[in-house]
């Protein structure tokens, strides 16, 4: 589980730490003819093999670079304006996809050597790296098709989004009431009492309000979902 964890970390890194978005936009422009792809590509293989810290992965770093860039070469050809957020998480679905069958052909093979054998600190820094600039890239991604919106001078309501702040609040109540923390459904409610104040009190800005709260909300949603597996994993591992 360990090796798959690293894997993860690694695409993390690779697919938004350290891709600046001046190569997103240069892969878009140019697709496979862009230097940046193959630089990208290299860097995945690279972080991979330090995180392993093992030169008998080695075969596993090349397939990874191989099965990562063909996915991001579908992405870029079948990828739109209009559809950028469907193919987003196409693209995130099958490399994390493609991780787990890397992590269940690879993993019989023996690490000799661990870079760091603490359990507790990869389970943390994967998390950590997951909940900052992982998330705020998912979150922009979920609220696209809002952003737009916000610069309409109507008074309407976002599409559809009392539904998926209704979706998001009863996730959030289900998570709590299983877990017993009673005491967050209060925090939850009162949050969303002082949006909807400003809701009522401003019609104008009720789009704004809107997307803040469903930024919220997604954005304590991943928050809540990551501490939950972090703390299942180190349980487990």
């Amino acid at each position: 589980m360990i090796l798959l964890l690293k894997l993860f970390l690694a695409h993390c890194l690779g697919d938004f730490i350290l891709q600046p978005q001046s190569w997103v936009k240069e892969k878009e422009e140019k697709k496979w003819k862009s230097p940046l792809f193959y630089l990208h590509l290299i860097t995945h293989g690279l972080i991979v093999f330090i995180l392993l810290a093992d030169p008998a992965y080695w075969a596993l770093a090349l397939v990874l670079m191989l099965v990562h860039g063909t996915i991001d070469l579908i992405k870029l050809q079948f990828q739109e304006e209009n559809n950028r957020t469907h193919w987003f998480f196409i693209d995130q679905t099958l490399h994390l996809f493609s991780l787990c069958v890397i992590w269940y052909y690879f993993s019989p093979q023996p690490i000799h050597l661990e870079l760091i054998q603490l359990t507790n600190l990869w389970v943390y820094a994967t998390a950590l790296v997951f909940l900052s600039q992982v998330s705020s890239m998912l979150i922009q991604m979920m609220m696209l098709k809002w952003s737009s919106a916000l610069n309409d001078e109507s008074d309407d309501s976002l599409t559809h989004a009392g539904k998926w702040i209704g979706i998001l609040e009863r996730l959030f109540v289900f998570t709590f009431v299983v877990t017993e923390n009673w005491e967050a459904i209060g925090f939850l409610l009162a949050a969303k009492s002082v949006f909807r104040f400003g809701d009522l009190k401003e019609s104008k800005d009720r789009k704004l309000t809107e997307y803040i709260l469903i930024g919220t909300l997604l954005s304590f949603g991943i928050a809540i979902v990551t501490g939950m597996l972090a703390i299942k994993l180190l349980k487990t591992l």
